[in-house]
């Protein structure tokens, strides 16, 4: 049992890890804040830029009114100099005068947009002590604790790399090994039934949604991709399960009943026929059985049988109607 999609979560800066509100368990929402690091070296750093950026805008009002008084005059000395009534030194003067006010209005323009940039950096750096879910998921397993030096992946050394682990059960799939002869027999979209080692008796409907396009050399198989139709909170990563290709997809009403299931090892033949030996108070008594569908390692009883019934285990070959049985407790 496999979830599709799961991430160790790290942190884009290093520092120490001053919260984290989560436990193994937990359900998370994408862009949650699950941890933070130490910030106050970053929040200074982002009130100067801010502080900078403030004093920059402050002085573009003083430039712009030197600018416009220098324009003003220009363009008087223009005219007088046109109408040659003052010296051209004059005029060069107050030309020169009029390009450094509009360069320095220029250049308190691009402080402003500097500083800004300033801000923004800071401002990404302060994000970046916060470690935030990147999906909706569960958590499962914790890492860190409070207090512990966190640094992003590819720098861990001695420190903490990974805050936490989460997966999004929702993408859960069995990962199935299926023989190479038999690949030609399974279809993306072809009905399954899973049936997890830890609750035998529960079958899941599911359907093959990958078949991955390489094989195992050394195993001669190919791996299959099974995803759940249905499932329930019960089904955690790591988990056992079998897998049953089906032909067609099994009905709920087929489904709602519960039906008996055997081991393959309680069949015997009798007359060409299948059979197997229930036991009845402390005799044994030959039974007719009509078998259905696999599930897992068991094989469904379609008739014959009642869910309840006691079987005999490996029956012997002289073994017949009436013979005296002893139930073994273990």
């Amino acid at each position: 049992m496999v979830a599709q999609r799961q991430a160790a979560v790290a942190s884009k800066a290093t520092g120490r890890l001053e919260y984290l509100g989560v436990e193994e368990g937990d359900r998370v929402k994408a862009g949650q804040i699950i941890a933070r690091l130490e910030s106050n070296d970053v929040a200074a750093a982002l009130a100067q830029a801010q502080a900078n950026l403030a004093a920059a805008k402050a002085h573009l009002p003083q430039s712009q009114a030197d600018r416009q008084e220098a324009t003003i005059q220009y363009e008087r000395y223009q005219k007088l100099v046109a109408a040659q009534l003052v010296a051209q030194a004059n005029f060069d003067a107050a030309e020169a005068r009029y390009k450094r006010t509009a360069a320095a209005v220029l250049a308190d323009s691009a402080g402003i947009r500097a500083a800004e940039a300033t801000v923004r950096a800071a401002e990404v750096a302060l994000e970046n002590t916060n470690i935030r879910a990147p999906f909706d998921g569960t958590v499962l397993t914790k890492n860190a604790d409070v207090g512990e030096i966190v640094v992003p992946f590819g720098s861990a050394s001695s420190a903490r790399a990974a805050v936490v682990s989460i997966a999004d059960m929702s993408s859960l799939e069995v990962e199935a090994d299926v023989s190479e002869s038999n690949i030609q027999r399974i279809k993306p979209g072809q009905p399954c039934e899973i049936v997890l080692d830890a609750y035998p008796d529960t079958r899941y409907p599911g359907a093959v949604s990958k078949i991955v396009p390489t094989a195992d050399r050394a195993k001669a198989t190919v791996l299959t991709k099974i995803k759940f139709v249905e499932r329930d909170e019960r089904v955690l990563p790591e988990m056992s399960a079998k897998v049953a290709f089906l032909s067609k997809a099994i009905e709920k009403s087929e489904t709602s009943a519960k039906k008996p299931a055997i081991p393959p090892a309680t069949i015997t033949a009798r007359n060409n026929a299948k059979v197997v030996f229930v036991v009845r108070g402390d005799r044994a008594v030959e039974t007719l059985v009509e078998l259905g569908g696999t599930a897992g390692s068991m094989l469904e009883v379609l008739s014959g049988l009642s869910v309840g019934d006691r079987v005999v285990l490996n029956p012997s070959q002289n073994m017949s109607t009436g013979m005296q049985v002893k139930l073994v407790s273990n």
